[in-house]
């Protein structure tokens, strides 16, 4: 029962970031013919030249990227990540295309936060949007740096494209503004790079021990004592990620409410560390 709660409050987080990037795409970037970068920014491209569906072509660019991340993130990821995609199309179907803001850099900042939201909730809610969200997530898990700055790079190609197709640069730099943006918002949300300790103080080491093995993560146990009462305790310790701390304080609040848990910002971890 916990975890159909957790998976329906994941897909209604996954909808709302889709609603709120499908409003930016058909409200402030598409009327001005900006693009948003990575495979979303691609559809753009080849919609502007084509004048066919950009909408259905975000959903077709998609298809191969889902099926490598199935094959190489996880079922869960995959499976937020089209319903993202699917709800994305949907919505850009009913929202009508239409400028909200004359202003090209107004259109460009609102644009790049509303995406930057809605790709940090749905990253969060353990999917994404995803194009070049599940390329850097996939990426992200052997080099340990912000997803936001990859991203960043990677949609470049798009804007050098953008630029020199339509001969107009400074649509290409109002683009670059709005997925600069983008990247900023996302780190600020997906915070998978930064890194926390938690010391939980439990008299339920074992269940919580076989609970946080899906989670996989080293635990450290170690043998502790109440300095008032003389009661012998457990304390668990484990190093993850901002991104997965969440997951870890749901676990102990299902399975041990009274258990005391400390949580620390980590500098820097060396050794043995998943990324």
């Amino acid at each position: 029962m916990y975890f159909i709660r957790s998976l329906f409050g994941s897909f209604l987080i996954v909808v709302l970031g889709s609603l709120l990037i499908a409003g930016s795409f058909n409200l402030f970037l598409i009327p001005h013919q900006l693009i948003s970068g990575g495979i979303s920014g691609v559809s753009m491209l080849v919609g502007y030249f084509t004048n066919w569906n950009i909408s259905l072509l975000f959903l077709v660019f998609n298809l191969p990227v889902l099926v490598w991340g199935l094959l190489s993130v996880g079922r869960k990821f995959v499976v937020l990540s089209l319903v993202s995609v699917i709800m994305t199309t949907w919505f850009m179907e009913i929202i009508p295309v239409k400028a909200v803001s004359g202003d090209l850099i107004m259109s460009s900042v609102t644009g790049g936060v509303l995406i930057g939201i809605g790709t940090g909730l749905s990253l969060r809610a353990g999917g994404s949007t995803g194009g070049f969200d599940i390329i850097g997530s996939i990426l992200t898990r052997k080099r340990d740096f912000p997803l936001g700055t990859l991203l960043f790079v990677l949609n470049g190609l798009v804007i050098l494209a953008l630029g020199y197709y339509k001969n107009n640069w400074d649509l290409a730099l109002y683009s670059m503004l709005a997925i600069f943006v983008t990247g900023k918002v996302m780190d600020t949300i997906h915070i998978r790079h930064l890194k926390v300790t938690v010391f939980i103080v439990t008299k339920k080491k074992q269940i919580l021990l076989q609970k946080m093995k899906k989670l996989q993560r080293g635990v450290t146990v170690i043998e502790t004592q109440g300095a008032h009462t003389g009661e012998p305790h457990h304390m668990l310790m484990t190093v993850t990620t901002r991104y997965e701390l969440n997951e870890i304080q749901q676990l102990i609040k299902q399975w041990d409410p009274q258990a005391f848990v400390n949580i620390t910002e980590t500098v820097g971890v060396m050794g043995l560390f998943r990324r």
